[in-house]
């Protein structure tokens, strides 16, 4: 059995699918035969190490990829409401996919669970939302340095743009993420 893909050059490889967008406005493609022995690795669950600055993707046990991450400006501690600039931890599912996010790809955690809001409500405040595992900025506001050495989101898992293609082609929907301290 032979499996077809299409593979375009540059940063916009994705694009063509994930955006549904005009074909003249993307690279030129090429046709890419892999035989059934060089197919995608499976994953079924990822696993954030907010210490180690690692993201991991996993099927079973074994680490079938690892990238590093960016995470929130106070990344240390569990996230406890809106604004806190916390990477949350705890057991989480990926959601919603959204190609077209401010960030070069998007997929959203689904922050909060249950126990972040019941935590969030014995305080009276506002558990918050809209944890993603993104990359770069479209419009960056610092020079490219600056998102490689440091802590930089207000929340979410941030990844190269080649890694955030990697982990959205390889991540199925639904699937379980794991955001350990």
């Amino acid at each position: 059995m032979t499996h077809f893909f299409t593979t375009l050059t540059g940063a916009a490889m994705l694009t063509c699918a994930a955006l549904g967008a005009r074909g003249d406005a993307l690279p030129q493609a090429e046709r890419v035969m892999l035989r059934s022995t060089e197919s995608l690795p499976v994953v079924d669950r990822l696993v954030v190490r907010k210490a180690e600055r690692r993201l991991l993707l996993l099927h079973g046990e074994a680490v079938v990829r690892s990238y590093k991450v960016a995470l929130g400006l106070n990344p240390v501690g569990q996230k406890e409401r809106s604004g806190d600039f916390r990477t949350p931890e705890g057991h989480y599912r990926l959601g919603r996919r959204n190609a077209r996010s401010d960030y070069f790809l998007s997929i959203q955690v689904s922050y909060p669970n249950e126990a972040d809001l019941k935590r969030a409500r014995a305080r009276h405040w506002d558990a918050g939302g809209s944890i993603m595992i993104h990359g770069l900025p479209n419009q960056l506001k610092h020079e490219p340095a600056y998102y490689d050495t440091r802590d930089w989101t207000d929340g979410c898992i941030a990844v190269s743009n080649a890694d955030m293609v990697e982990i959205w082609l390889l991540s199925p929907d639904e699937a379980l993420i794991d955001i350990l301290p």
